[in-house]
This record gives C-alpha cells, sequence and structure tokens, in this order.
C-alpha cells in the first residue's frame, strides 16, 4: 500500500513538472509572437497639462484645434510641466493644429521658461518649475494585451497605459472589463473622497466608465495639490510695453458684438502674458465721453485680467474716437496710473463702422507724445453711409505710419478672434514701435550760429559741418525730431524754422546751403530772438534743445536772455571755440554747465563735441519721465 501511495505521489510531481516546463516554453513562445504589438494610443483633450502624468516617457494622441491659446504653453523647445501637452507640441512643430501621436519625454525643472510665438501659438515665459518636458514624434510603441481569438483588440485607457510597466516594455495582461459599467467596473475604479475629490474635480476626465483606471497614472496628492496652483508668472520680458485699449462702448455697437469684444480683449490679454516685467495693458471704453476702466497697474497677471475685462459693462452713446484718443493721451500714461516711462506706449482703438468726431488732430498729438497708435476697424462704412463719415480714410491720418502695419481691418466681428495673433506679433515687435518717444526723437533743436567776422568763411563751414554732425544723429520728421536754425552778427536771420524741412536729407542739404553773414556778436540778442522765432513755435510736447555756438565773447549782456530761456524749458548747450569766454558759456548753458557747456581751442576740433552732446542730452532724457 505504501508503495502504491508512493508511485502515485511520484506520477503527480512528474507531471506537475512537465506541465510547469510546458507553461513556461509556451509563455516565452508567446512573449516571441506579441513582441511588438500595435495598439490604440489613448487620445487625450488639449487642455491635459504634462504633470499630471506621473510616468517618465510616454506616447499619447492629440485631437486637433490644440492651437487655441487658453491652452497654455510655457516655454520653447523645453516646456514647464505646467503646459498643456498638445499645445506645446504645436508650437514646437510636431504636430500641426490637426492633432496626432507625438512622444513626450520628462526631463529636469529649468531656472526659468522664455515664451516665443511659435507655429501660430504663443508661449508664456515662467520664471522657473521643478518638472520640464520635451515632445517629438512618435517613434516607440506601448503595449497592450493579446486579444483572445475571434476578438477584437479593445483600445487601453491612458492610465491603464502610463501607469504601469507597459511603458518599460514589458507585457502586462489587464483584465478586460465587463461591457455593461455593473459593480465589478465600480469597484475597480478609484472613488475619490474628501480633498482628492476636490483636486480631481477641475481637470479633465483621463478615462470613460467601464475601463480600469490606476492611481499609478496620476501625480500623488502632494504633486497634485502643488500644481492645481497657478503659477504667477512676471510676464513676458521680450514684449515689455505699456498697453492701453480702447474699446467702443456705443450704442450702435449692440450686446452681442461687445460680447465679442470682451472675448478679443480676454484672448489678447492671455496671449500677451501681461506681468511686472513684461507687457502691462489697461481699458478705456468710450462712447459720448470715455472712462477708465482700469489702469495699467490694476492687474498684473493675465487670469485677474481677464476676469475684469468680463466684468465691463456696455456704457452706450455716440462714438465719439477723437475725444477718447485725447483723454488717453492726457490721462491714461501717467507714472501714477502705473507708466513706467522705460517701456513703449501702446494704444489700440477698436472701432465698430466709423468714429462720430475728428480722430485727426488728436491722433497726431498723441503720436508726438510718444504714443504708438493701432486701428483696429470692425464693418466699415458702405458706400451709402460713407456721407456720414467726418473724416474718409480716418485710420490712416490717425495711425503711426500709413504702411498697412499700424492698422487692421476686419470684415465682421465675428472674424475678430483672427486679429489676436497678428496684434500681438505687432505690439510685441518693439523695434517696429516708431512712434515711442526716445532721445532721438522727441525733440526741436535749434542751432543758434555766430556768423561774426572773426568766424570767418572757411571756419564757417566747419561750423556748419559740426551742426550736420549733430543733426544726422537725431530721427528727423514731422512727428519725430524738427530741426531749425538762426544766423545772428549784431543782428539776426532766420535761417530755417522747425517747420520746414522734415527729412533728413532736406535738414542736411539747408544747413550745407547756409551762407556765411559777417559782422559783430550780439549773443545776448540773439537768445531773444530764438525764443520769440523759432521756440515760440516749438509744439508743446517737444522737448525744446538750444544748441549755441560762438568763437568770442559778447557785445551785449547774456545774463537776461539765459535766464528767461531756462525759465521757459529750452534746455540750452553752449559751445565754445577760440576766444569764447568760459564764464559766458556757463551762464547761457542749462544747469549744471560742465553737461551743457563745451569749450574747443580751434574749430577742426569741434567734431570731437559731438559725442559728448548727444550722450549728455541722451542721459538727460533718459533720467526723465517719458511722458
Amino acid at each position: 500500500m505504501g508503495i502504491a501511495v508512493l508511485t502515485m505521489k511520484a506520477s503527480v510531481i512528474e507531471m506537475f513538472l512537465v506541465l510547469l516546463v510546458t507553461g513556461i516554453h509556451s509563455n516565452k513562445e508567446m512573449t516571441k509572437k506579441i513582441k511588438r504589438p500595435k495598439f490604440t494610443v489613448p487620445q487625450i483633450n488639449c487642455d491635459v497639462r504634462a504633470g499630471k502624468i506621473i510616468n517618465p516617457e510616454f506616447i499619447v494622441k492629440c485631437p486637433a484645434g490644440c492651437q487655441d491659446p487658453r491652452y497654455h504653453v510655457y516655454g520653447t523647445d523645453v516646456y514647464a510641466s505646467y503646459s498643456s501637452v498638445c499645445g506645446a507640441a504645436v508650437h514646437s512643430g510636431v504636430l500641426d493644429n490637426s492633432g496626432g501621436k507625438i512622444l513626450v519625454r520628462k526631463v529636469a525643472g529649468q531656472s526659468g521658461y522664455k515664451g516665443s510665438y511659435s507655429n501660430g501659438v504663443q508661449s508664456l515665459s515662467l520664471p522657473r518649475w521643478r518638472e520640464s518636458f520635451v515632445v517629438s514624434g512618435e517613434t516607440t510603441k506601448a503595449y497592450q494585451s493579446p486579444s483572445a481569438p475571434g476578438t477584437t483588440a479593445q483600445p487601453v485607457p491612458l492610465m491603464q497605459v502610463l501607469g504601469t510597466t507597459a511603458v518599460e516594455g514589458t507585457h502586462t495582461t489587464l483584465p478586460k472589463p465587463p461591457p455593461s459599467a455593473g459593480s465589478t467596473t465600480s469597484s475597480l475604479r478609484p472613488q475619490p473622497v474628501g480633498q482628492r475629490s476636490q483636486e480631481l474635480a477641475g481637470e479633465p476626465e483621463l478615462w470613460k466608465p467601464g475601463s480600469v483606471l490606476l492611481d499609478a497614472g496620476f501625480v500623488p496628492k502632494k504633486e497634485l495639490s502643488t500644481q492645481s496652483l497657478e503659477p504667477v508668472s512676471q510676464g513676458d520680458p521680450s514684449c515689455k510695453v505699456d498697453l492701453s485699449f480702447l474699446i467702443d462702448g456705443s450704442a450702435s455697437i449692440g450686446k452681442r458684438r461687445f460680447r465679442i469684444q470682451k472675448q478679443f480683449l480676454a484672448d489678447v490679454a492671455q496671449a500677451l502674458d501681461i506681468g511686472p516685467a513684461g507687457p502691462l495693458m489697461g481699458v478705456v471704453q468710450y462712447g459720448d465721453n470715455p472712462v477708465t476702466q482700469f489702469n495699467l497697474k490694476t492687474h498684473m497677471n493675465s487670469r485677474d485680467l481677464k476676469t475684469a475685462v468680463e466684468k465691463i459693462t456696455q456704457r452706450g452713446g455716440l462714438s465719439n474716437v477723437g475725444r477718447a484718443i485725447s483723454f488717453v493721451t492726457k490721462n491714461f500714461f501717467s507714472k501714477s496710473n502705473g507708466n513706467r516711462g522705460s517701456a513703449p506706449n501702446v494704444a489700440v482703438v477698436m472701432v465698430d463702422g466709423w468714429p462720430t468726431d475728428k480722430v485727426e488732430e488728436a491722433s497726431r498729438f498723441a503720436r508726438e507724445s510718444g504714443i504708438n497708435i493701432f486701428f483696429i476697424t470692425m464693418e466699415g462704412a458702405s458706400e451709402n453711409e460713407k456721407q456720414y463719415v467726418l473724416e474718409p480714410n480716418f485710420a490712416n491720418k490717425a495711425v503711426c505710419r500709413t504702411n498697412g502695419f499700424y492698422s487692421l481691418s476686419v470684415q465682421n466681428w465675428f472674424s475678430l478672434h483672427k486679429t489676436v495673433q497678428p496684434l500681438v506679433k505687432r505690439v510685441c515687435d518693439t523695434d517696429r514701435l516708431a512712434c515711442s518717444k526716445t532721445c532721438l526723437n522727441s525733440a526741436d533743436i535749434g542751432f543758434i550760429i555766430d556768423g561774426s567776422s572773426s568766424v570767418g568763411t572757411g571756419n564757417f563751414r566747419t561750423v556748419l559741418q559740426f551742426v550736420a554732425n549733430l543733426s544726422k544723429e537725431f530721427e528727423i520728421s514731422d512727428t519725430d525730431t524738427r530741426i531749425g536754425a538762426m544766423q545772428y552778427t549784431y543782428e539776426q536771420r532766420l535761417e530755417f524754422g522747425f517747420d520746414v524741412y522734415s527729412t533728413k536729407p532736406d535738414v542736411l542739404n539747408a544747413i550745407k546751403r547756409l551762407g556765411y553773414w559777417s559782422g559783430g556778436t550780439s549773443t545776448g540778442a540773439a537768445i531773444n530772438y530764438a525764443l520769440e522765432q523759432l521756440f515760440k513755435k516749438s509744439k508743446p510736447n517737444k522737448r525744446k534743445l538750444m544748441i549755441l555756438i560762438t568763437d568770442g565773447r559778447s557785445y551785449d549782456d547774456v545774463r537776461i536772455p539765459a535766464m528767461v530761456a531756462h525759465h521757459e524749458g529750452v534746455i540750452t548747450y553752449a559751445i565754445g571755440v577760440a576766444w569764447a569766454a568760459q564764464d559766458e558759456l556757463e551762464v547761457i548753458a542749462t544747469h549744471p554747465a560742465k553737461d551743457h557747456a563745451f569749450f574747443v581751442d580751434e574749430f577742426d576740433n569741434l567734431y570731437k563735441v559731438v559725442p559728448k552732446v548727444i550722450q549728455n542730452i541722451c542721459t538727460e532724457f533718459n533720467s526723465q519721465p517719458r511722458n
């Protein structure tokens, strides 16, 4: 009996060993056969952030439409994990707006992320973030469990693929969910409770009923809670502008179009990346009369600004655009309202149809104050309506340059959203903001030239070359720096005023043509004459610079005329040559004299003074408020 039992046990053990060896061999063969099976890549929404997926490397499928600016992207080439995965793929050029499959690889956090505009997406800047990622085209395949013979392969939910060892290249058999969402399915889905429930409530749904959701695919609770906080951007430093939007609140616009206008503002604010180190934005609404909705320093990030825009209510009334532009010029760009001085001033004027008042004069004054005027016009006047337009071609009369850069025409309100990126790109192109005030484009400069007998014909030509060399340094036009000149002896002669020549070649040719006069030296009378004949006609928003060149002591008193010039805000530079009196130069010059009075012993050395004068003009300008 004992022998029979032992024999039976031996047979059972032998059979078990045979089955075990056969099973291992079969499993190896199966593994070889399914080494790289294809699978259906899970699709995610455009707003899914890389930080929500914990795996270091994964493949996903992006839908179409992820170029939309509401899907935030932070960085260029390397993106903060707070970014939209698919938005970053479009920005980097891996995908176009039609979507597709991508490979995402996590990398270390960066100390800073620089925003840029690329492939229709404006990415934002971020000072730092603890995790980054890069995107590329699909290069590897993840693994899917084999389907039973005669069945169709089921799509594997994203968290199943990314939350298991599948991505690492090993095969894991996952249970196939039952066809209906019964009690078994419910038991497989983690039930969020308390704080976890709140954290997941605002996130996009990455699973569907009936699929297995593995918690390994989500960021741990502590990390998720941190990432749910919106990072506070300091703004895009490559777009440091002070921006005013003049929005149309007139009765003719209607409630629906007013809402479209507000959505446009919100989209622009999002695309700009508002912040203290980047662009700042305020809004003025106009109708009968303009009113500031909020100024430059009210909102320091895009999120708060968008919330404020949503609360704006329509005022109604006429469409008095000219009055609104005048209001912005006089009131909006002030230091108390947040104007930074170092940033270009930009005003974007939105007009439905046409203005009910004149805009040309108000716009000219704004431009001469250093404000870059942009016009966006919607649904312009038809042929039978043009009789009601006070100023035909009003937009071209108002903008900074009539080259198409400063004006955008929109056929209908429903196309307005297409203007967001073109406008943002232009507003941020600070090299082309031609109306920004600088030390070289914001003055009326009057040259007071000594033509006395002691100068002589040859030296007089040298003086004219000095005047030309200084003039060359400035941006000369009717709205930039303007040049005037007079010559004096005992008498005075206006050679040309500020409003005569509006281009640099014309000014230089006019200087070259000046004829030598010869006579005595009455510098005091010359200063009085310059104040009356030159600077009385200077524009009120221009800096007034007097550059006086003399080679000797004056026959009359210069103290009273110089005091009057200083009192009237004329910044005076006194350039002395040869026999000029140093004490007299210092009386004529604006305080401090060391920055405004210069002396050279020979006419041939005048050229050495040019860079010093330009440097001091710019240093003085940059130390003062811009407006």
